[in-house]
């Protein structure tokens, strides 16, 4: 029989004796055989992931007697390539981080600026010429500070088209934005702009930035081949006079075909160039109707001559050469006015405006010499008109009607999509002749006035409510269809082709303005209106523009003759024509006492809109 074991001795005293609670034999439900008998196939109905979810608890393991021997850093290279991978992307990714931060630092402009407050995105390239076309552009003087003005070509053609005149305006705000954010400023909001006369200190003059050396000198430079023409200038008048100091040029050219909106500007910018000190140029080269001395006197000629025409921009307003345009209008005549109101004190009403409008009507409305004797004479036959039995007493009062049909609709909700009806002038009419006699106390069994009208409808005076009414002047008078084919040969008799005739009945249509003189078998002879590129265009034909001329001076003298022998006259504010009178007639005259009277809804005079 073998002895026992006896463990009592402290030769045994490290041997640890497990306690009973403590089973070492493994359970059932650590067992993964027990866990096998579950289906094997994931498609089985009976599959589940509760033997996924099982997860034995850790096994308990003893510490460490010996420490862990330390890497040398050679082992890095040989045991551990991943990390040394990833090592060398973070510095290629920190480096070229680096590097994109510092080329947009210092080459700023070479990428897109678009800034949220601008409607148009424009995007500014860094290059080392001057481009070949206008635009602004940013500099640097000796000291490396950035500055801003306007690149155009010496040898660039002069006016600038239309389309290049309207995007110029967005792009110098662009530009302007960008200066000053080299300089960490922002931008100027509009009333910054209105608030003083040069808001922008970093926008260099053309002449300023030529003379510092930002743009390059005259040189050899070439003149321009169509230098534009300022009317009342030629050779002679310029010889000997210098350059003038500022200056304001007009250019006629418009991309609508009416004549009111370039006039009532033309008048307005005349006085403020003159209130501001600037000189006053026009230039009809590209105008729609010919040539400005063709339906008016030439304009007073300043004692200065222009300037190179690559120093006239069309932007900034505070720049010393102002060139303005129909489609510029909306960005020069709020600074002007600004500073308008700041020199005299002026406020912003109505009245101010029409007063400034009224300068430059009194001096540049001066029809040429055959039309305005005309004129004078036509009024001298109206006024005798309204006489009674030849004596002095004015007994009949005369009721100028201005009735604008064609393409301008009445503001009015319910006439906007058609016409103010006659009986609307004619109710107006009426009342005001019962006004004047009840004032000045006239006694008689017929209490009628005098009627003149003037519209751009030759059927206008052909209707039955229109009767008894005078037309303006019969000087000029637009043709109806009817006319046209009276004045035609007898249609039985051989004779040759006659086109198909076609008049200014219903009014004034801008397509219809766009293609006098063309030939209809000919359609790509019709000229399209300034800033249309949707076609080639082709400059008008001397015919053309004595058309066009004709249809100007008619309405001149229309306007001139109500003006000069109405006592009241009676208009649609919708129509320029009827604003127009308005100026002509005088504030105190057409707006105190009444003599101005609008039938189109309860809308007030308005000169400018932009």
């Amino acid at each position: 029989m073998a002895p026992r074991l006896d463990l009592s001795h402290s030769l045994h005293a490290r041997v640890m004796v497990a306690p009973p609670r403590i089973n070492l034999r493994r359970t059932a439900s650590y067992n993964n055989q027990e866990r096998s008998s579950g289906p094997l196939s994931a498609t089985s109905s009976r599959f589940n992931f509760n033997h996924l979810l099982f997860s034995p608890p850790p096994s308990p393991s003893l510490p460490a007697l010996v420490p862990r021997p330390k890497r040398s850093s050679s082992q890095i290279f040989t045991t551990r390539p991943r990390r040394l991978l990833r090592l060398i992307v973070y510095f290629i990714s920190l480096f070229a981080a680096f590097y994109v931060l510092t080329f947009v630092a210092r080459n700023r402009n070479a990428l897109p600026a678009v800034l949220p407050h601008f409607k148009e995105e424009f995007e500014m390239v860094g290059q080392d010429m001057l481009p070949d076309f206008p635009t602004p552009i940013v500099v640097s003087d000796s000291r490396k500070r950035s500055k801003w003005t306007v690149s155009i070509p010496r040898d660039y053609d002069f006016p600038l088209s239309i389309n290049e005149y309207a995007g110029m305006s967005g792009r110098c705000r662009e530009v302007s934005a960008h200066a000053r954010d080299l300089h960490h400023k922002t931008p100027l909001s509009n009333e910054m702009m209105l608030a003083y006369d040069n808001p922008d200190d970093y926008f260099v003059d053309v002449q300023e930035a030529e003379r510092t050396g930002l743009l390059p000198g005259a040189g050899r430079a070439k003149s321009p081949k169509h230098p534009g023409h300022f009317v009342g200038l030629n050779w002679e008048s310029m010889a000997g006079k210098p350059v003038c100091e500022s200056s304001l040029t007009y250019a006629l050219e418009s991309p609508e075909a009416g004549i009111g909106g370039s006039l009532m500007a033309l008048w307005t910018l005349y006085a403020l160039a003159k209130e501001q000190g600037r000189a006053f140029f026009v230039d009809d080269s590209r105008w729609a109707y010919g040539a400005y001395t063709d339906m008016f006197q030439a304009p007073p000629i300043p004692d200065c001559r222009p300037p190179p025409r690559h120093q006239m921009v069309s932007c900034p307003v505070q720049a010393r050469h102002l060139v303005a345009s129909s489609v510029t209008t909306r960005d020069v005549f709020p600074a002007l006015l600004a500073k308008h109101r700041r020199n005299t004190g002026a406020d912003s009403s109505q009245r101010d405006l029409l007063e400034l409008a009224r300068t430059g009507y009194r001096t540049l409305f001066k029809l040429t010499k055959e039309d305005q004797e005309y004129v004078d004479k036509r009024i001298k036959e109206l006024e005798g008109k309204a006489k009674t039995g030849g004596t002095t007493v004015q007994d009949a009062p005369i009721i100028g009607l201005h009735i604008r049909r064609g393409d301008q609709h009445p503001l009015e909700y319910q006439y906007r999509d058609t016409y103010i009806p006659a009986e609307v002038f004619l109710r107006h009419a009426q009342r005001l002749a019962e006004a004047h006699y009840n004032d000045t106390k006239a006694e008689g069994e017929k209490r009628k006035a005098i009627t003149v009208i003037a519209s751009d409808d030759p059927m206008v005076h052909r209707e039955s409510d229109f009767s008894d009414a005078y037309v303006a002047q019969q000087r000029i008078r637009l043709a109806s269809k009817e006319a046209i084919e009276q004045a035609n040969p007898d249609s039985h008799a051989l004779h040759h082709f006659v086109e198909e005739a076609h008049g200014w009945d219903g009014g004034f249509f801008a397509p219809m303005f766009w293609n006098l003189g063309a030939e209809r078998k000919n359609n790509s002879a019709a000229t399209a209106a300034p800033g249309d590129y949707s076609k080639s265009v082709e400059p008008p034909s001397e015919q053309t523009l004595r058309l066009r001329s004709f249809i100007g001076r008619a309405y001149m003298m229309d306007l001139a003759v109500l003006a000069g022998a109405s006592d009241k006259v009676v208009c649609a504010v919708s129509a320029m024509g009827c604003r127009m009178l308005g100026v002509m007639m005088g504030w105190e005259r057409a707006m105190d006492k009444g003599a101005w009277v609008n039938v189109d809804g309860g809308y007030s005079w308005s000169g400018l809109s932009w």
